[in-house]
């Protein structure tokens, strides 16, 4: 009788998930499931309303929201107030799913309609001049609005697009105006004026997607030279000398995670020092460039003045190409001897002709060859150590103030709590004109960080203008003087800080599911996590959320740590050096004490989720462990381990790959730019759930989370009014990737519950 009960189950079960999947293709006809139940029938029907449960389940972490969808209705019909609580409670859970994706469309469709009346509207302004789109910020608007369109365009709608008349001119005269930049030696103005643009609008063509790449190579060699309100030119290269590069080469050679490539890391160096002779040549040729002139800069370069010396350069470089790829045919690969070789003959024929500052070359040289190898192995130069280690720590020395640029005006985005600047007049919302008497108008958010920053003790002023609310009252201007401290950022966050300064955890209070925002690994991310998790586990916690998104990494230690706490045994993650490098293969292990209780998980990830991110949401969701489900999109892709090293000396340091890491089952994670070349997609961490966002959803994600995260000064009831907390339903609404990432820990809580209470 036992049997015959579990075939009726498994019987029942088949005939639902046929009738899901057959509903699901084109002009099927859905009809609830009609089964005769009779009393002897009952145990087996409770078997079935767990199996449903489980199956609907198994759909909605798969992201198939619609045949889970189907597999209620073949199950449950439509039966209203009628259907079970557990089949409510799945079918609510799926509509809320379905309204989501309904707004979501909507949204886009009327995203789309206004585009194209934007689009309309530029068209007629272009045919009433007769000129055309010829002033850059008209050509530059247009370029936006289509890549909008494009964004919020169907597939059909895409086509259409792409072969609309304006469209098409659109296009060909911001080729022409990148043209006329570039001929005045403006490469950043080509760039985000035209080829920015051109890449968005047609992402699969590599002719604009190349030239884009050398524009911003250019655009960069030429900033190099030029003095910013941090740094002159001179103090940026400061402490850059010969051997620091050539002892990393030794390094590299015998420590680097594969056989080091000399034949492209001479080629891509050969091809910077080309392009560094092009700039400063176009650079020197106008007036915006003088600076090169300027005898009073130390770092002016009269040989450039002399076409013959700067053709000379040129073809030498050309010759000694030519020569590397002679001499690798001949041994198979260019050596390293060979390699530095080459370094040492640009060096000479750099003082022969000309005559760039050495600390300039041997910067520009170095780090194109290592690019070559990948984008991580790179030389901390002396000036560029503190940065690096404040990046790395998490810690720094500064007053504690998180900024933004705002409309090109220097903000301050949020106070750190207990900081100096917490303990100040300054709040959030304030603009910083000016930093010890430096206006910040034109200065980067970099620069602007690095001028507020330095040791702890001394002081900085600020010139600070506090908006007014009433447009009849002027803003209210006034300097302050703070004492800088060590700062530690915070890398565990919730969902909404309290005016105290208090993180809110738990965003569903009703089922007891926390939320957990991770900025970065850093070495005290696990202790904090564990205080917040003990905190949530305290107030019965059921299901967690843990977001990665816009994490791009930090310490491996830390990342192990943090999942270790929802592993209880078994690998982590496997470090694995490339064929005879380096040291042996190193495992990571989970430890059964310290492990947490085994609720459902869902981890947020996106693009810009990155190495230890990819890390702790690979190790989770790996196959054999099935620990978390994530909701997304696909993960960065760094895939590799890096190792510092002091061997450079001179303060200089040596940031290098030195392992690929794999997950738990074994499968590797690999680089977008290796997938790429092999035609696939498969880079990073994948999601279980798909959820992509549009341009438009982020703007509103950042600003609802803007609002959430701000911290102001209690004693300060303008700005508190200000400040605008947002509600849990705005929150979600802002943010689908949460919002279903919700929805899918509400499901598992439910199959729990399900099974539990069957089973008893």
């Amino acid at each position: 009788m036992k049997n015959a009960k579990r075939s009726l189950t498994w019987l029942a079960v088949i005939a639902l998930l046929a009738a899901a999947i057959i509903s699901e293709l084109p002009g099927s006809i859905s009809a609830p499931l009609a089964v005769p139940v009779t009393k002897a029938d009952t145990g087996s029907i409770a078997s079935v309303e767990s199996d449903v449960v489980a199956r609907t389940f198994e759909l909605i972490q798969q992201g198939k929201f619609e045949a889970a969808d189907n597999l209620t209705k073949q199950a449950y019909g439509d039966s209203g107030d009628q259907l079970p609580a557990t089949a409510r409670r799945l079918v609510r859970i799926i509509d809320k799913y379905k309204d989501i994706n309904q707004r979501r469309n909507s949204a886009r469709e009327q995203a789309y309609e206004d585009t194209l009346a934007e689009l309309s509207k530029l068209q007629t302004a272009s045919a009433d001049d007769a000129n055309d789109i010829k002033d850059v910020n008209d050509l530059t608007e247009a370029l936006s609005v289509i890549v909008k369109a494009r964004e919020f365009a169907d597939y059909e709608q895409k086509a259409k697009l792409t072969s609309d008349p304006f469209v098409e001119e659109t296009l060909q005269e911001a080729v022409d105006k990148a043209t006329e930049f570039e001929v005045k030696g403006k490469w950043l103005e080509a760039y985000s004026n035209c080829y920015y643009w051109l890449q968005a609008i047609d992402p699969n063509n590599e002719g604009y997607s190349d030239y884009a790449e050398q524009l911003l190579d250019k655009a960069t060699l030429a900033m190099a030279f030029e003095d910013s309100p941090c740094e002159t030119s001179e103090e940026r290269f400061s402490g850059v000398k010969k051997e620091m590069f050539t002892r990393a080469v030794d390094f590299l050679d015998s420590r680097y995670v594969t056989i080091v490539d000399y034949d492209k890391m001479a080629e891509e160096a050969l091809r910077r020092c080309r392009l560094l002779a092009e700039v400063l040549e176009a650079s020197a040729q106008y007036a915006d460039a003088s600076h090169i002139r300027d005898d009073s800069n130390p770092f002016a370069v009269e040989g450039l003045l002399d076409s013959k010396k700067a053709a000379v350069w040129s073809q030498v470089l050309a010759k000694l190409a030519n020569e590397a790829k002679e001499a690798s045919k001949e041994t198979d690969r260019l050596g390293r001897i060979d390699f530095l070789r080459i370094f040492e003959a640009v060096l000479a024929l750099n003082k022969r002709t000309i005559g760039l500052p050495s600390t300039v070359l041997i910067s520009q040289f170095s780090e194109a060859a290592m690019s070559a190898l990948d984008p991580y192995t790179v030389i901390i130069w002396p000036k560029q150590i503190q940065d690096f280690e404040q990046m790395m720590t998490n810690e720094f020395m500064g007053i504690g103030v998180e900024i933004s640029k705002r409309k090109g005006l220097l903000t301050v985005s949020s106070l750190l709590l207990d900081t100096p600047a917490f303990h100040s007049e300054l709040d959030a919302g304030d603009v910083i004109e000016a930093v010890d008497g430096l206006e910040t108008r034109d200065m980067s958010l970099h620069c602007a960080a690095k001028k507020i920053k330095g040791r702890a003790g001394t002081k900085v002023k600020l010139r600070i203008r506090r908006p007014s609310e009433d447009k009849a009252v002027e803003d209210k201007v006034f300097d302050i003087t703070i004492t800088r401290d060590r700062i530690t950022v915070p890398t565990v966050r919730g969902w909404q800080r309290t005016k105290e300064g208090k993180w809110l955890h738990m965003i569903d209070e009703e089922n007891k599911i926390g939320f957990i925002r991770l900025t970065s690994f850093s070495s005290d991310t696990a202790s904090r996590l564990e205080r917040v998790l003990d905190q949530l586990e305290s107030e019965r916690l059921q299901g967690l959320i843990l977001d990665l998104r816009w994490n791009t990494g930090g310490l491996l230690d830390s990342a192990v740590n943090v999942a270790d706490k929802f592993i209880d045994e078994g690998v982590i993650v496997k470090r694995k050096p490339g064929f005879g490098r380096g040291p042996d293969t190193k495992y990571e292990y989970a430890h059964s004490k310290g492990t947490h209780p085994n609720y459902p998980i869902v981890i947020l990830i996106n693009g810009s989720s990155a190495s230890a991110s990819e890390i702790v949401a690979g190790a989770l969701a790996d196959d054999r462990y099935e620990r978390a489900t994530l909701v997304g999109t696909r993960t960065h892709g760094k895939g590799s381990v890096q190792g510092i090293t002091g061997y450079p000396r001179g303060r200089a340091q040596l940031k290098y790959t030195m392992a690929y890491y794999h997950l738990p089952s074994g499968q590797r994670v690999k680089s977008k730019s290796e997938v790429k070349e092999q035609g696939t997609n498969d880079w990073g961490v994948g999601p279980d759930v798909e959820v992509k966002l549009r341009s438009d959803e982020l703007k509103k994600l950042f600003e609802v989370q803007r609002s959430n995260d701000v911290l102001v000064r209690a004693d300060h009831a303008e700005q508190d009014k200000a400040v605008k907390k947002r509600t849990i339903e705005e929150t979600l609404e802002s943010d689908p990737q949460l919002a279903v990432g919700l929805l899918v820990v509400r499901s598992k809580l439910l199959h729990d519950q399900t099974l539990a209470r069957l089973n008893n």
